[in-house]
Parts: C-alpha cells; structure tokens; sequence
C-alpha cells in the first residue's frame, strides 16, 4: 500500500475554557490562555492543506477552528458535540467529585451515564455514524477536525481498537493536535496523540487530567459563589 492511499485526519480539541464562568457552559468562549493555545496549533499547522474543516458548532470549537484555519470558514456538526452531562448543582460535593475524577478511567462500560447525563453508548451512537460518513465521503484527503475531550476519545478509541469501545486513558489536554491515517478500509494509523504545540514536552503540563482539573474548577465556582 502506498502512502497515497491513506488520508489523514488532524483532530484537536479545542482550546482553554472555563465552564464555570457565566450561565450556559455550552456558550463559553475561549480564554486569553486558550487562544494563544490556538495560535500554537495554527504556527504547527502552517502550510497544511484542509479539504474540510469540522467543528461541533458549539462556540469553542467553531472559535479555535477560526483562530487555527482562519482562511476557511469551518463546517457545524451538531452530532459531534461534547457528551452533555446532567444537572450537578445541589449533588453533594463528594458525589461531584467522584463523577468528575472518575469519568474518564480505564476502558469505560457503555452504559455510564457522563455526570449523570448521557451515557458513552449514546455519545458513540451518535459520533460513530459521523465518523463513518466522513470516511465513506471521497473528496477530500486531508480534514480538521476540532471537537472536544470525551468525542476525541470516540474517535481515538475506534481508531486504536476498530470497536465501538470508549477508552478514557486518551488524555486530550486544551488545543492538543492528534494525527490519525486511514486507508481505503477505514483501518487507522495512529500518528500522534495530545499533542501539544505550545508544550509540546508536557513539560510544564499538570500532571492533573482535564476531569480533575474541571473539579477544581468547579470548587473555585463554588468558593465564589457560595
């Protein structure tokens, strides 16, 4: 097989938010942090050529994709959203903790519900058929896709297993880039994975996950808003 018969995904997250600042976390916009974020990501990606740029539509990912591809006006894909959680305010801080610190642990049984909303087999029920559309789609070579952390995961644990399996260990840090080739046959190469451009050692990266990191986020909403 020659290289020409791959295509090649570039998936990111999109870059720093606060979800607990203002009233709808869904609406939050990008931090002076995660827009430097996203120009890193655009000074790696310089020069690559996007067929297709795909965002989920929520406000995150459509301002990263105009920060990094800022020449291309990106697509809206409302089935590639982040996994909606539930209602969490008025839970007990502990019961809080535990669903946030343990969300993304190990290989995640389908049925768990994500901070009581959704569950993974609904995610992968509705970001699976997306993913196959994309690769049953023949024009284009090389897509951007900038979606989100439990999404990515979907799509990184079908790229590393062929399954419908949700591995939660794919860390996948603000504005990380990872890279993925997919031959005629859907079968995948992992190229990369969290890929940080503005750290791209992890160096001065919190040994924290994202999950333990939106806890603590959460404690400081609490603190200010008592």
């Amino acid at each position: 097989m020659t290289s020409s018969a791959r295509r090649r995904l570039y998936l990111m997250r999109h870059a720093q938010v606060r979800y607990f600042q203002g009233e709808n976390p869904r609406e939050v916009q990008l931090t002076d942090i995660g827009r430097a974020q996203a120009e890193a990501a655009a000074a790696a990606l310089i020069g690559v050529q996007f067929d297709r740029v795909i965002t989920s539509g929520l406000p995150r990912t459509f301002e990263t994709a105009r920060i990094v591809v800022p020449k291309q006006l990106p697509e809206r894909n409302a089935a590639l959203r982040e996994i909606e959680s539930g209602d969490i305010r008025g839970l007990d801080p502990e019961v809080v903790q535990e669903m946030m610190t343990a969300a993304f642990r190990g290989t995640v049984p389908l049925d768990t519900k994500f901070l009581g909303g959704e569950t993974v087999g609904e995610l992968l029920d509705r970001v699976l058929p997306e993913l196959d559309a994309l690769l049953a789609d023949g024009g284009w070579d090389v897509a951007l896709l900038i979606l989100h952390g439990g999404v990515n995961r979907a799509i990184l644990s079908r790229a590393a297993t062929g399954e419908r399996t949700f591995l939660g260990g794919f860390e996948q840090s603000p504005g990380c880039i990872n890279v993925l080739d997919v031959d005629a046959e859907g079968a995948f190469v992992v190229r990369a994975v969290n890929h940080t451009p503005y750290d791209p050692a992890h160096v001065s990266a919190p040994r924290l996950t994202t999950m333990e990191q939106l806890w603590q986020e959460y404690l400081d909403s609490r603190d200010r808003n008592p």
